[in-house]
């Protein structure tokens, strides 16, 4: 009998040991930044094993690769990248990692809008519309598909409904752009990510830094700012999740306007928030937008230190402990004269 429970036991060591295996043995696809990543475990329906290199909230303009990102390329089956020098230190870790993987663009074929910066270079940003979003889950598709041509029908079906989305998505948002009065169709940023999304929905983005978040803030581009916000009237201006809010707080509070909320760009929400997935982060950014441009918000706090009723509470506090501390020291030398 004891024999028989020990090879049952085996057996299902083996089998439980088996079945993870065959788990791992899916394609194991590894993107630069968790938004593509998201459009790729949308489209490939759990298919393939996905993995992003930059974590959620990390910013990919100034990313500095691990070893473990060295290894989890040197794995991969297929790297996706945005290009457009988004994530120009990629190009050296894959090259570094020693993949057989093939590299795919997915901003392949969507109309890029040249840099204000740098000659012959490109904003990076072209997933912020959702009608360019079509654009990435095609090439996400497309690359899928020549990864695994056998389950072409699944990853041609999952694409089909995503990009229906999409479509119904980029409808939605140019509605709600439109209930902002014409005047206050301004969208000022911490770093210029939204100038697909402005041109594109019609709305004037103006921004702190430039396209790549590694760059130095200059005195002209504060003065520039404080006259548009003066001149317009807009009522707020936001801040980015990647992006230390510094910044636009001092902008907010020098021209008494508030930050309406936390856009996010470069990278998506943790799982459980609103900003999520690709299209809850352009939902969520878009109804953050409208809502504070429309005056129909409070200032959201960021970058702000404790109220007054914050401090005058923590003040209270630190002076009840070295109340209570002297009263105890005076106690124990008290005692000890005793």
């Amino acid at each position: 009998m004891r024999s028989l429970i020990t090879l049952l036991f085996i057996l299902l060591v083996c089998t439980c040991v088996r079945a993870q295996e065959d788990k791992d043995a899916r394609p194991l696809v590894v993107c630069s930044a968790s938004i593509f990543a998201d459009m790729a475990e949308v489209i490939s329906g759990d298919l393939v094993r996905v993995e992003s290199v930059v974590p959620i909230g990390g910013d990919p303009h100034i990313y500095e690769p691990t070893p473990d990102d060295v290894r989890l390329v040197s794995q991969a089956d297929l790297v996706l990248i945005n290009g457009l020098t988004f994530e120009g230190w990629m190009n050296e870790l894959i090259a570094n990692s020693g993949t057989r993987a093939k590299t795919v663009t997915i901003t392949e074929g969507i109309g890029t809008i040249e840099s204000e910066e740098y000659a012959n270079s490109s904003d990076p940003h072209a997933w912020m519309t959702a009608a360019n979003g079509v654009r990435y889950a095609e090439n996400v598709r497309d690359a899928l598909i020549e990864l695994d041509p056998f389950n072409k029908e699944v990853y041609d079906f999952n694409a089909g409904l995503y990009i229906q989305q999409l479509q119904d998505l980029d409808a939605e948002i140019f509605r709600q752009i439109e209930s902002i009065p014409a005047a206050r169709r301004i969208l000022i940023t911490s770093h210029d990510a939204f100038r697909y999304f402005g041109r594109y929905y019609g709305i004037q983005v103006e921004a702190a830094l430039g396209t790549s978040t590694d760059a130095e803030v200059q005195t002209d581009d504060v003065n520039r700012l404080t006259n548009i916000i003066r001149n317009s009237g807009v009522p707020a201006i936001f801040v980015e999740t990647t992006i230390n809010p510094k910044l636009i707080r001092q902008l907010a509070t020098d021209n008494d306007v508030i930050i309406g909320g936390n856009l996010y760009a470069d990278s998506l929400g943790e799982p459980d928030s609103p900003a999520g997935t690709y299209l809850g982060m352009l939902k969520y950014n878009v109804r953050t937008i409208v809502a504070a441009l429309r005056g129909e918000t409070g200032d959201v706090g960021v970058g702000l230190g404790p109220s007054s009723a914050q401090q005058w509470l923590l003040l209270s506090i630190i002076l009840a402990v070295m109340a209570g501390a002297f009263g105890f020291m005076v106690n124990r030398l008290n005692r000890g004269i005793a």
